[in-house]
């Protein structure tokens, strides 16, 4: 039978319709290809070889580091971080109209963002944190409509925060911290109600913090600290029921907490108020944050005796009221002590400089075994100091004044002793000795044991976390900065409980003090580990410590010590794990002791369009990262201590999960 006059027409508008998809994607496909080129060609440094597959050879979409969909084979996400990569970003990125995902973190991109990239209308996801990119944040960037998470923090941007901005209702996350962003912060972000975590910390912004913020119900993280802010805490940010981590140090803001904070924000975890002029007393209600794990109202002027009952916050581990007026002169006024029985997980305690004047109650006895600090320096205590404190076997530092019982001989673990400031009483010192740490030290379990038990990859995370917290607490929250100054397997000892504890401080130094320094004139610290910087004569720093750290990370993720054989000058253990990540061949880089008991593991998708990988591969590859960035060979490239901590509980909490 014949075909109809009217099936041959539709056969061919059929054959048409496919004939112009078929060019429009291959033009798509050009587009594509053009644009990844021009990128290219503004790099200027690619130590990793990471755009070496970047050339005609194979088609883009095999190129390395770029992902393309599966229908139409478009560009949909580049991933650049930790590459080392320098050179400007071209305007063709605006180009890529399919792109979903733009990481070019941790690198050295400079120059301004390009207009063009608000082209981009499928953009969901832009991190460009931690390179040099300069000039302002383009206005145009509301043309992405779709974002749902920027963070260009740790740059040098300039100007403020555009208004064009509030328009991305689907912005989860906003991070801009470290820059230098001025014109305060706008009260337009309050339109952003799908927002979960805001961080401007470290912007010259000057201003006050603007009540709007409290618009924002669906906000769980808020970091406003070093932004120059004034004024008092508005009492619509009280109104914020989700929030879980609240920083607002190191400003001048003044007026008194709400007596309801903690009925009004039950969920917190992380409370940083330090730094201020925060007056009036510390609210009761805060007993009701059962959640909290850190407490740091340091450095203001909060009065009057201390009535939380610690007892409710069962997860607290960091405790910081120094330099603040809280001696009540009550009899009773230490009682507070009491309490803190119940907080099993605490480890640091700092009452410095609080002008308590009482007698400190039998109860410190009480306090955890895991506590390492314990800070009383500079208060007018007095009376005998309890032998309890001998019970405290975890301690390593103690700021005391006056004459010190045996009991404290029982404190295995002290490291360091200052005794100023007090005005105790009793009987006299007799002794002080060192715990024998039962596991021996990080070393031994990666390189010298010769027993079938290996560490986990659980177990080895969760060193990583614990010397990673050690150095956020000595860099961030000591007073003055501490620097360890020779950071290695050897010097992280493990406990009963396999806990990490960082020790020999016989290199570190406080900065800005002539305390602790080294008098040697050569490279201070150990050959593998020690900072490249030390070499070239630059002064002890915390971001040596974090080289070193993230030298430690490699190795205890590799099992390779950065003085093998199979390094030298050219070829260090930074470099050999930067061409696993450029290779994507980290899997077969690390230890398969860490991973054995997780091979049984269920693989899971996580990410669209892209090469799919089992959870632990992930997590493996981000540990890694962590290790690489930490350990650039330029200062300013390398991690924040503060961001290793909460990526490394992002990781941690992916793998206990599993």
């Amino acid at each position: 039978m014949k075909p109809t006059t009217s099936s041959s027409t539709h056969f061919l508008i059929y054959a048409l319709i496919l004939c112009l998809t078929s060019t429009i994607i291959s033009g798509g496909n050009e587009t594509d290809h053009e644009a990844l080129l021009r990128i290219k060609s503004l790099i200027t440094h690619d130590p990793y070889g990471a755009l070496s597959s970047w050339n005609n050879s194979i088609h883009f979409c095999d190129w390395e580091h770029v992902y393309c969909g599966k229908r139409h084979k478009r560009v949909t996400y580049i991933e650049l971080e930790s590459n080392g990569v320098k050179g400007s970003l071209s305007p063709y990125v605006g180009n890529l109209s399919f792109l979903r995902m733009l990481s070019l973190g941790n690198n050295s991109f400079q120059g301004a963002i390009p207009q063009e990239i608000g082209r981009l209308s499928r953009l969901r996801i832009m991190f460009l944190k931690r390179n040099k990119f300069s000039g302002v944040i383009p206005a145009n960037i509301s043309g992405c409509f779709n974002l749902e998470k920027i963070d260009i923090s740790n740059n040098e941007l300039v100007g403020s925060i555009p208004k064009e901005i509030s328009f991305l209702s689907n912005l989860t996350l906003l991070s801009l911290f470290n820059n230098k962003l001025t014109g305060g912060i706008p009260p337009f972000l309050g339109n952003l109600t799908s927002m979960e975590l805001f961080s401007v910390k470290g912007n010259p912004f000057g201003g006050s913090i603007p009540h709007t913020l409290g618009h924002l119900k669906s906000l769980k993280e808020i970091y406003l600290g070093t932004c120059n802010l004034s004024g008092i805490i508005p009492d619509s940010l009280y109104n914020l029921s989700l929030l879980t981590d609240l920083s607002l140090a190191e400003n001048r803001l003044t007026g008194s907490l709400h007596t309801a904070i903690g009925g009004m924000l039950p969920r917190l975890v992380f409370l940083q108020l330090r730094d201020n002029q925060l007056s009036g007393p510390l609210p009761s209600s805060i007993s009701n944050c059962s959640r909290l794990t850190i407490f740091e109202v340091a450095v203001n002027k909060f009065s009057g005796k201390l009535k939380i009952d610690f007892s409710k916050l069962r997860d607290i581990y960091f405790i910081s009221v120094s330099k603040n007026n809280l001696g009540s002169k009550e009899p009773d006024e230490m009682n507070f002590i009491d309490s803190l029985k119940n907080c099993t997980k605490l480890l640091k305690l700092d009452l410095l400089d609080c002008k308590f004047q009482g007698v400190i109650p039998w109860s410190i006895g009480n306090l955890s075994s895991q506590l390492n600090f314990l800070n009383l320096y500079g208060n007018q205590l007095h009376g005998n100091l309890p032998r309890s404190i001998g019970n405290l076997v975890g301690l390593e530092t103690l700021s005391l004044r006056g004459v010190i019982p045996i009991g404290l001989g029982d404190c295995v673990s002290l490291l360091r002793l200052s005794l100023q400031g007090n005005l105790f009483q009793g009987n006299p010192f007799k002794a002080l000795v060192y715990e024998f740490m039962p596991n021996g030290s990080l070393h031994d379990w990666l390189h010298l044991s010769e027993s079938t038990s290996r560490l986990s990859l659980l177990q080895i995370m969760k060193i990583f976390m614990d010397i990673a917290y050690a150095l956020d607490y000595i860099h961030n929250h000591s007073l003055p900065t501490l620097v360890h100054g020779d950071l290695k397997p050897s010097n992280v000892l493990l406990d009963d409980d396999m806990v990490a504890h960082v020790g020999d401080f016989g290199l570190a130094r406080f900065l800005g003090t002539t305390s602790f320094q080294n008098n040697s004139t050569g490279i201070r610290g150990t050959i593998g580990y020690v900072a490249p910087e030390y070499g070239l004569g630059s002064e002890m720093s915390s971001g040596g410590d974090v080289y070193s750290f993230g030298i430690l990370v490699l190795e205890g993720i590799t099992g390779k010590n950065p003085t093998d054989d199979i390094f030298n000058e050219d070829f260090c253990l930074h470099k050999f794990a930067s061409m696993a990540l450029r290779d994507n061949t980290v899997t077969d880089i690390i230890d398969v002791n860490l991973i054995n008991e997780y091979q049984e593991a269920k693989v899971k998708e996580i990410k669209e369009e892209a090469n799919m990988k089992t959870i632990i591969e992930e997590c493996v590859v981000s540990i890694v990262k962590i290790g690489v960035s930490c350990s650039m060979d330029s200062p300013t490239q390398r991690m924040d201590i503060e961001n290793v901590v909460h990526e490394l509980q992002d990781i941690l909490n992916t793998l206990q999960n599993t």
